[in-house]
């Protein structure tokens, strides 16, 4: 089996799920190929997403956000876009299963870092507790 995480920017969102979806795998011995893309990928990770997964024993930093031609998108099981800008603009694949998430967007939050890592800190959680659920029913 094969899946993805789509968002925009792959940049925050789907960087997270990504990365929860291989703790996951592993720690469930699953064999599934798992990767993350954005439609329109930034040119880095944001900084504090770095931040708060280095919290849960997860390094992001030798991570790139990456393009949706950069996956193999055709040999896909599963899609599953984690923004409404992604479900959008996600190529329709025949054949392929296709979930949404509508979480907010990181890049989004403004203000002072600590209030903008509390927040960003709740959507982590949110990914974390789908993630986990979506690779024990897998």
């Amino acid at each position: 089996m094969k899946l993805a995480f789509i968002c925009t920017g792959n940049s925050a969102r789907s960087q997270m799920a990504e990365a929860y979806a291989e703790y996951f795998l592993n720690l469930y011995k699953k064999n599934v190929k798992v990767y993350s893309a954005g439609a329109n990928p930034e040119k880095e990770i944001n900084p504090l997403v770095i931040k708060i997964m280095k919290e849960e024993g997860i390094d992001l930093s030798n991570k790139r956000p990456k393009g949706l031609e950069e996956i193999p998108l055709r040999e896909l099981d599963l899609i599953i876009t984690l923004c409404d800008q992604a479900e959008k603009t996600c190529p329709f694949i025949p054949g392929i299963k296709r979930i949404h998430w509508s979480l907010p967007d990181p890049a989004k939050l403004k203000g002072e870092e600590e209030e903008v890592l509390f927040y960003l800190r709740k959507i982590r959680e949110e990914i974390k507790t789908r993630v986990k659920e979506l690779i024990e029913n897998l």
